[in-house]
Parts: structure tokens; C-alpha cells; sequence
């Protein structure tokens, strides 16, 4: 356990920043799915608009820091790939 006052903050933050980022990922993930979801059933319209919010949802956790830059970049080129064959 903490004793200084700083370690304690430090731990309040840690779980704060936690909770934050586990609803980005959630975020990003339940946008992924609909993608994938919408590729399934060979819906070109609503993949399309799907994608552009996973993509809008990724650049955000990249900003955030959340996920690195490379890993958003592969899951974006991966669902791309996967509309543009429809």
C-alpha cells in the first residue's frame, strides 16, 4: 500500500486513467465489430459509413495514446481491405 500523500494520488490517477482507457479500447472495438458486422452481411453503405467512424474512433485513442500509431494504422488498413472487397 501507498504511504506518501503523492504515492496515493498516484494511485487514484493510475485507476482513473485506467477506467478511461478500457472505455476508449471498448469504444474501439464495438466500432470494429459493426464493420465487420456490416461486411458480413455484404452491406456496401453501411460498411462505408461504419469504417469512417472506426476510423474516427482509432485516430482518437492514438491521440489519447491509448494504442500506438502502427497498431491503428494496421487495423484500418485491414478493415479497408476487407470493404473495398465487397
Amino acid at each position: 500500500m501507498a504511504h506518501s500523500r503523492s504515492a496515493k494520488k498516484r494511485v487514484l490517477i493510475a485507476e482513473r486513467n485506467r477506467e478511461r482507457n478500457q472505455a476508449v479500447k471498448s469504444r474501439v472495438k464495438t466500432m470494429v465489430k459493426k464493420v465487420l458486422a456490416a461486411v458480413e452481411v455484404k452491406e456496401v453503405e453501411a460498411a462505408n459509413a461504419a469504417l469512417s467512424v472506426a476510423y474516427k474512433e482509432l485516430d482518437k485513442a492514438v491521440t489519447k495514446g491509448i494504442i500506438k500509431k502502427n497498431t491503428a494504422s494496421r487495423k484500418k488498413a485491414r478493415l479497408a481491405a476487407k470493404v473495398n472487397a465487397l
